[in-house]
C-alpha cells in the first residue's frame, strides 16, 4: 500500500490563520459592543432609525468575522479528534452571530417603553438579521486534519495512475488548482511551480485543493491512446483440419 501522508499546516499557513482569527475576533467584538450601545441608548420610539442602522452595522460585522474565520480554518484546520474544540472552531461563526443580535432582539420585543410599531419593525429587523448572520456564520462542510489527509492521499493516488505512477504536479501562487501538465492553458505566462500533491496543498496555503479538469481529461485521453497502443496483437486462429486428414 502506498505511504500515506499526513496534512500538516505549514507555519506560514498557521501566521496567517492566527492574523485571520484576530481580525474576525475584532470584528466580533466590536458587533457586541455597537448591540451594547443600541440595547443602551437606541430603544425608544424616536430612535428606530438609528437603531436599525445599528442592526445593519452589526449585521456586516458579524458576517464579516464569519468569514474570516472560516477562511483562518481552512489555513489551519481542527482536528475531528477533539469533538468539543472541532465544533466550536468550525461553528464559532454562528455562535457570535447569535451572542451579537439574540439578546437586542429579546429587548427590542420586551421592552415595555416602546410602542408596538417600533417593536414590530425594528424586532422584525433584528430578527432577520440574526438569521441571515447565523446561517452565514455555520460551516456547513467543516475542514479538518483527516478530511484533508484523505483528499490528499486519495489525490495523489489518482495522479500516479494518470501520470504513470509519478506523483508531480504544477501549481501557480492564484486558485485551488493543480496541474499536470506544464503547458496547461490555464497557468501559461505565470510563475509555475512543481512538486507533489502534498507539497502544492503546503505551498498554497488553501484548503480543498483539486486537480484541474483540463488536466484531467488530457492526461485520460493520453493514458487511453498508450494503453491502446499496448495491447498485444492477437494471432488468428487456424482453421480446424478435417477428420482424417494427414
Amino acid at each position: 500500500m502506498a505511504e500515506q501522508k499526513q496534512f500538516v499546516a505549514s507555519d506560514e499557513a498557521k501566521g496567517q490563520a492566527k492574523q485571520l482569527r484576530l481580525f474576525a475576533m475584532l470584528a466580533w467584538i466590536v458587533a457586541i459592543a455597537g448591540e451594547i450601545y443600541a440595547i443602551l441608548k437606541l430603544i425608544h420610539d424616536d430612535k428606530l432609525t438609528w437603531l436599525i442602522v445599528a442592526i445593519v452595522v452589526i449585521l456586516a460585522l458579524a458576517i464579516t468575522g464569519s468569514i474570516l474565520w472560516k477562511k483562518a480554518n481552512r489555513l489551519d484546520p481542527a482536528s475531528e479528534k477533539d469533538k468539543t474544540r472541532f465544533f466550536i472552531q468550525n461553528q464559532l461563526g454562528a455562535i457570535m452571530s447569535v451572542l451579537a443580535f439574540l439578546p437586542l432582539v429579546i429587548l427590542i420585543l420586551t421592552n415595555k417603553e416602546i410602542d408596538g410599531k417600533t417593536k414590530g419593525i425594528a424586532g422584525a429587523v433584528g430578527a432577520v438579521a440574526l438569521i441571515v448572520a447565523s446561517i452565514v456564520g455555520i460551516d456547513f462542510n467543516p475542514p479538518s486534519i483527516e478530511k484533508y489527509t484523505q483528499q490528499i492521499n486519495e489525490q495523489t493516488d489518482v495522479i500516479k495512475n494518470l501520470n504513470n505512477g509519478v506523483d508531480l504536479v504544477y501549481w501557480t501562487n492564484a486558485g485551488n488548482k493543480y496541474h499536470l501538465f506544464e503547458d496547461c492553458q490555464h497557468i501559461k505566462n505565470r510563475e509555475i511551480h512543481s512538486g507533489t500533491v502534498a507539497q502544492a496543498w503546503e505551498a498554497r496555503k488553501i484548503g480543498d485543493s483539486e486537480l484541474c479538469l483540463t488536466c484531467m481529461k488530457r492526461a485520460e485521453k493520453a493514458k487511453a491512446g498508450q494503453d491502446s497502443q499496448e495491447e498485444p496483437e492477437q494471432e488468428p486462429e487456424q482453421a480446424a483440419e478435417p477428420a482424417g486428414a494427414e
